[in-house]
């Protein structure tokens, strides 16, 4: 039942995955001239990414915390990572950013196209040149308002759990004194877990966005302790979103 399942929701991700990539693609070209931060394509990937999460019936999504992200207002987003289900998911929350993304996704077909269109921002994580482009590229973003979109782990859990933040969202958000804005994921581990192509059953996935934290509240200008705060401060939280749908 649940590889019948998986091929289901394969194919539906993909049909609706490859019925976008020419209106996409048109729209890229045509706005190609004027539309320099790739804007048009941020949105029209929003839009497939929450038809595609609205359609599949083995999960329903709650959205919570949305409005703490105030418009106009320009943020380092840092999630949590359980699966490569976070990336669709994310756009459920309907904000303006840039990705960062690891290298090989732009290897993936149609995926890397997307994101190469959307002009996202790559990183080689085992290079420091890479690594010194990427905080270059996110700083030009951040100072255009453009707001920054990070998994602060690196990858994706492998047991749900939220595990070490490294320095890089923070570092950009202390250098150029931008609010952090925390976002919770939890469910997605149990309908795909990571290195997972079945999946799961019915589960519910919850999205909460936490009270966006001020430059003046860090505490700190060590963006190493910074994220050691924000990784204890999103794993309490985390726990009482558990705890909550358990009914403790």
């Amino acid at each position: 039942m649940d590889i019948l399942r998986s091929i289901i929701v394969w194919l539906l991700g993909i049909t609706i995955m490859l019925i976008f990539l020419p209106v996409i693609f048109i729209v890229w070209l045509l706005a190609l001239p004027f539309d320099r931060n790739r804007v048009a394509i941020h949105w029209l990937l929003a839009c497939q990414s929450n038809i595609i999460s609205h359609l599949v019936p083995i999960w329903k999504i709650k959205v919570k915390g949305r409005g703490k992200a105030k418009p106009g207002t320009t943020y380092v987003i840092i999630c949590n990572h359980q699966s490569i289900l976070d990336i669709l998911i994310i756009y459920c929350l309907w904000y303006r950013f840039k990705w960062i993304s690891k290298i090989e996704v732009r290897s993936v077909p149609v995926l890397g196209w997307y994101v190469r269109m959307a002009d996202y921002i790559f990183v080689d994580r085992g290079d420091k040149v890479s690594k010194a482009k990427m905080m270059e590229e996110s700083y030009i973003c951040l100072k255009k308002g453009i707001s920054i979109m990070i998994f602060p782990e690196g990858t994706r859990s492998a047991d749900n759990q939220i595990s070490f933040f490294k320095r890089g969202a923070f570092q950009l958000a202390i250098t150029t004194k931008t609010p952090i804005l925390p976002v919770l994921m939890d469910g997605t581990g149990n309908v795909l877990p990571k290195h997972g192509i079945i999946f799961g059953g019915f589960h519910k996935i919850d999205l909460r966005v936490l009270d966006p934290v001020s430059p003046e509240s860090f505490g700190t200008d060590n963006c190493d302790e910074l994220a050691a705060k924000f990784q204890e401060m999103m794993k309490g939280e985390l726990q009482k979103i558990r705890n909550e749908t358990s009914g403790k």
